[in-house]
């Protein structure tokens, strides 16, 4: 009865209106002339999109675990400008080979300190009013500016739309962030969506359906930043990089941990002889985790990109083990 009623004040209060296709009625109250964009909800559903959200959301929750913030929903999460802020602040976001390409800036503003690749960024910590939550969010986006655009980055979102809860901004914004930061994580390639476009125009709701490009291939996302050795050496010899296949299992990497921290590792906490995916996935992870204990830096490789036979994520790994413990007796 309430989606009847809904429907029935919608079509009383937009007489002669072409139709709109799965548009909430919260999203039709405009003024005139005014515009909205939403996602097509059949767009929402495809399993690219989703893969999409779902490992940009656990990024976010992995750079902040130590923040003890826990973000659920993008656009409910983001739009006030905090958890951005944070995000651009923690030292696990960000790649220090990057550190010396941004200019050494400063924000005053109410003071909160928070270090922003090389900057201080000073905003307050919590805004309830909608004024100082868009004053906030611009400031914080006006540094997130800074950082791309020396880098060619095309800015397709705005204060208004993040602070809008426009979830196909945010996913722009979080998506150019992850590519700066060079986050460990692997986006899924050529994630394009359906935007619904509706627009007022002489007390009529018109609408239209544009598609929307939210990931390219990694190659192209990540041919925005210099090439380091590892593309040189697969130009060159990518016959005779085999090898780094037999880490795929994680078991080499596991007891290759052992051996270089000179302990035993208990055979009950991995699998000597894994056979199915998640299985590997647990060798390389329980590996990462020695790593860590044993004073490297987080690999910038996922479990899952070694598992998979990538072969760049796997050397990374392997040339940080080797940097490490290359003047062990």
């Amino acid at each position: 009865m309430s989606d009847l009623q809904e429907e029935g004040k919608n079509a009383i209060n937009s007489p002669m209106s072409p139709a709109l296709a799965d548009v909430h009625p919260e999203d039709t109250q405009l003024e005139e002339n005014e515009e909205r964009t939403m996602i097509d909800p059949t767009s929402k559903e495809d399993p690219k999109f989703k893969e999409l959200v779902k490992v940009l959301l656990d990024w976010i929750n992995d750079v902040l675990v130590e923040e003890r913030i826990i973000v659920k929903q993008l656009e409910e999460d983001l739009y006030d400008g905090q958890v951005l802020q944070k995000l651009l602040g923690s030292p696990n976001a960000y790649d220090s080979g990057l550190k010396n390409s941004v200019s050494p800036c400063t924000w005053n503003s109410i003071p909160l300190q928070e270090k922003l690749a090389g900057c201080k960024l000073n905003v307050a910590e919590v805004t309830q009013s909608e004024i100082g939550q868009k004053q906030k969010l611009q400031t914080v986006l006006e540094a997130v500016h800074d950082l791309l655009r020396p880098r060619g980055w095309a800015l397709r979102w705005s204060v208004d739309s993040i602070h809008g809860k426009n979830l196909v901004a945010i996913l722009h914004l979080l998506v150019s962030l992850a590519m700066h930061f060079r986050a460990p994580i692997r986006l899924p390639e050529h994630v394009t969506v359906q935007v619904v476009v509706v627009r007022k125009r002489e007390g009529l709701l018109h609408s239209s359906h544009i598609s929307e490009e939210l990931t390219t291939t990694t190659e192209m996302m990540m041919g925005r930043f210099e090439r380091d050795a590892f593309d040189t050496l697969f130009d060159h010899a990518p016959d005779k990089l085999s090898v780094v296949k037999k880490f795929a299992d994680g078991v080499y990497l596991v007891l290759l941990m052992g051996l270089l921290e000179d302990y035993f590792v208990p055979l009950h906490n991995f699998y000597l002889t894994p056979e199915s995916f998640d299985q590997k996935v647990h060798n390389v992870s329980f590996a990462f985790e020695l790593m860590l204990d044993g004073g490297l830096k987080k690999p910038k490789a996922r479990p899952e990109d070694v598992v998979n036979l990538d072969l760049k994520s796997t050397l990374r790994v392997l040339y940080n083990l080797f940097t490490k413990y290359k003047n062990m007796e």
